[in-house]
């Protein structure tokens, strides 16, 4: 995924159910997969660095309780499952979508359109 030119690094968030779509940002730094998720109107929701896994079909990103900072947007739900670490999985699926999960929630993005 990452290793293609044409994969988008900032993508938006199409399964929200509050109508404030999580805007996503993918790079990778050094052998470090960095993910920062902002939250529609409401601002930080989680950053992490992480070891990358590339996995089949998809790529995870593993993080300990120290790479991952959750903002004032995380829920309980979120701070509870992932404070202490975890991962998050990135999946393609169909044409020009992405699948990200954690423990207890997943979404599927669009790419944004280039400025």
């Amino acid at each position: 995924m990452l290793g293609d030119q044409s994969f988008p690094l900032k993508w938006e968030e199409t399964t929200m159910d509050d109508g404030k779509p999580l805007m996503v940002s993918i790079l990778e730094i050094n052998g470090y997969l960095f993910l920062e998720f902002i939250k529609t109107s409401e601002g930080l929701w989680a950053e992490s660095v992480g070891v990358i896994c590339k996995t089949g079909t998809y790529l995870e990103t593993r993080f300990t309780g120290e790479q991952i900072r959750l903002g004032p947007a995380a829920n309980w739900v979120l701070r509870l499952a992932l404070q202490d670490g975890g991962k998050f999985i990135l999946t393609k699926i169909g044409a020009g979508q992405l699948r990200i999960a954690t423990g207890g929630w997943s979404g599927i993005f669009s790419p944004t359109p280039a400025p």
